[in-house]
């Protein structure tokens, strides 16, 4: 696996929704910075709403997937060896 930073100045950064105003422990999460995660989204995906999955490309050894229509909503991460065999039995 590849080992590289990612410079985090410009980050969009959101707290968890589980996070308050009294000085509690907090997580925080980044995005829209140059290195981030470039999601695109499946070839069936259309604009009438209907059932959409977004996938991040580009990263090593894991395939992060989202549903498009909650981009700021849970992520699955799959092993790329996993999601390329369930690739390959939906198109057989």
């Amino acid at each position: 696996m590849t080992h590289r930073t990612l410079d985090l100045i410009a980050a969009t950064w959101s707290k968890s929704s589980h996070s308050n105003n009294t000085g509690g422990d907090c997580v925080e999460v980044a995005r829209d910075f140059p290195g981030a995660a470039h999601w695109r989204k499946s070839t069936y995906s259309d604009n009438t709403g209907g059932d959409c999955l977004e996938v991040a490309d580009g990263i090593d050894g894991v395939v992060p997937v989202r549903d498009s229509k909650q981009p700021h909503g849970g992520t699955l991460v799959f092993p790329a060896t996993a999601w390329a065999t369930f690739i390959a039995n939906v198109r057989a």
